[in-house]
């Protein structure tokens, strides 16, 4: 579960750009937090389905952020955990049941994983470590920064897999006729491969960074 917070460091408060901007790139939870990795491996055999997913949980992430910020001072710590569960499985419901209704062959693709955001502990990460320490604004930011980080990742995978698994992106075909696909990218194996590959590339950057600062 991620223990990041807003506190500063060296004294100076976070910008509110900064505060948006650390889910997608600095602390991304898939890249650099290693979190939510049930759905990451498993709906990303294909652009639709891992974008898919990735609004759905940054939808569940921003309002469920924001009801727990709002609600922070009214929560008693006692029951904090089992509260911000109750919240995310609300919106998680919520979120299904409009999937379902916008089109029934995509809820049937993400199938269970939709129910199982409710698990992600990115969320509940989110929820206790930053949303009910911090205002109503900040939270909202802090969510949508780390949703889109979220989907972000898990296009890439999505992406890279579909790409090379069947030789197209969001279904249209890229690679031509002799382009022969590779099938391992699209079955279970291929998410690890993928994952491998991409977490290999952000550790190399971050060296890199390391090295020239």
């Amino acid at each position: 579960m991620s223990t990041s917070t807003a506190n500063p460091s060296h004294g100076q408060e976070p910008s509110q750009t900064d505060i948006f901007m650390k889910g997608i790139w600095k602390e991304n939870p898939v890249f650099v937090q290693i979190l939510g990795m049930c759905p990451v491996l498993a709906v990303s055999n294909s652009a639709e389905n891992a974008v898919a997913m990735g609004l759905a949980t940054t939808f569940v992430l921003i309002m469920s952020s924001s009801l727990v910020s709002s609600l922070r001072h009214f929560i008693p710590k006692q029951v904090r955990i089992a509260t911000y569960i109750l919240i995310i499985a609300t919106f998680v419901t919520v979120v299904e049941y409009l999937i379902q209704a916008i089109d029934i062959e995509l809820h049937k693709k993400l199938g269970a994983f939709i129910s199982l955001i409710v698990v992600n502990c990115m969320i509940l990460g989110r929820a206790e470590a930053f949303a009910s320490k911090n205002s109503l604004w900040k939270s909202v930011l802090d969510a949508a920064g780390m949703g889109l980080g979220f989907t972000f990742a898990l296009f890439c995978l999505g992406g890279v897999r579909e790409l090379l698994g069947a030789g197209s992106l969001f279904g249209y075909g890229l690679l031509g006729s002799r382009f022969e696909p590779w099938i391992v990218m699209i079955l279970p194996g291929g998410g690890f491969f993928t994952l491998g590959a991409w977490l290999l590339f952000f550790s190399w950057l971050k060296k890199r960074k390391a090295v020239s600062s």
